[in-house]
């Protein structure tokens, strides 16, 4: 009988540095009967050493498209973005259920190929419906240091230049409060969603740099019901979205609600973690791209008179810290991935299948209007 396995692709993002598979949860799955393949790539923050010396079989550098149908082939982000027909089983966040910028497309890719998605976002436990596995909390975490670095900077009259990734958390945390003259105590700062496994980590960020407990401003679903927007954002200097949208709201911001508020706006940036730049229903219509480690912020377009307003919308931001951000992913999903030879009858699988299925229709139905 035909082992196992898993094909660990690399990253063809740039900036991209973590990895779906670490070191440590390849070795549990080999422990487990599997074989793990893994593709060569400087870019990754594991070096492939660390694979081999865990028992991974390397292969070359991005040659997922040639490995055995029966392989699963496991990623973080975007396949590369061509009309070639999709073949194999793919694990990854496809970014394709919610109506954002070539969904159909990608979908018509697997249809015609044969192939099927898995998608990372929507793996759910069948128990509680909450997500198997989440970057979440270092999505907050780092976003929540771009947006006071992106302070700071601005404070000098800058913008905020290219970001490298940090070994370390601790290194992450010395270079925003060195930025910020030592400490983070004069911040005050929102975070919406701040129940959440994102908000969390955007909160744990800003008391780490010394922001006071009495600025850190906690929303959630709660109080966002009234509907926006919101006077209270334009009270604070760093505003850090980490909502999960799941159907349309009310803007939290809208560029007339700024524009008004005049010269007596507080707010100087803007950190959308969440990224629902393309959906139809972002509640931060004041932006229409994602930023990137290179160019990590854009200008809200406001008149000269008014404040300068900078908006963050990085949609990997936990690839400022890649390996903690990996490990504890990686250790999440873990039990699921094990599981995946069963998936036919798993609840966390056999969901996620047919939710892909729905979406292929809805995605064929769209081209045949």
């Amino acid at each position: 009988m035909e082992k196992p396995a898993f094909w660990l692709r690399c990253e063809t993002k740039e900036f991209e540095r973590r990895g779906a598979l670490t070191p440590t949860t390849a070795k549990s799955l080999i422990d487990a009967g599997f074989d793990i393949y893994v593709e060569r790539d400087e870019q990754r923050i594991f070096e492939d050493s660390e694979y081999e010396a865990q028992g991974c079989t390397l292969v070359a550098h991005n040659s997922w498209q040639s490995a055995p149908l029966t392989v699963p082939i496991i990623g973080l982000k975007d396949l590369p973005n061509d009309s070639s027909s999709l073949r194999h089983t793919h694990i990854y966040f496809g970014h394709c259920y919610k109506g954002q910028a070539g969904w159909a497309s990608l979908l018509h890719r697997f249809h015609s190929g044969g192939g099927t998605l898995y998608d990372l976002e929507f793996l759910e436990d069948a128990d509680t419906g909450r997500r198997i596995a989440a970057f979440g909390f270092y999505a907050g975490f780092a976003g929540a240091a771009v947006g006071a670095l992106a302070y700071a900077a601005q404070r000098h009259g800058k913008v905020l230049s290219k970001l490298e990734p940090y070994g370390n958390e601790a290194r992450m945390i010395n270079d925003v409060k060195n930025a910020l003259g030592q400490s983070g105590n004069n911040l005050r700062v929102l975070v919406i969603g701040a129940l959440g496994r994102c908000g969390s980590g955007a909160v744990d960020f800003f008391r780490k740099i010394g922001v006071e407990e009495e600025n850190i401003i906690k929303w959630d679903m709660a109080e966002t019901a009234k509907g926006g927007p919101f006077q209270e954002i334009l009270d604070v200097d760093v505003f850090v979205n980490c909502i999960y949208l799941r159907e349309k709201i009310t803007p939290f911001l809208t560029n007339e609600f700024i524009q008004s508020a005049g010269e007596g706006r507080r707010l100087r940036v803007v950190v959308d973690v969440s990224c629902d730049t393309t959906n139809p229903f972002n509640p931060l219509p004041i932006y229409h791209v994602n930023t990137t480690f290179a160019q990590p912020t854009v200008p809200v377009e406001l008149d000269s008179a008014v404040p300068k307003l900078s908006v963050v919308s990085i949609d990997h931001t936990p690839s400022l810290l890649p390996r903690e951000a990996s490990e504890q992913f990686s250790e999440n999903l873990l039990q699921a991935l094990k599981q995946f030879p069963q998936r036919h009858t798993v609840k966390t699988w056999s969901e996620a299948d047919k939710l892909f299925s729905k979406k292929t229709a809805e995605a064929l139905a769209v081209s045949e209007d």
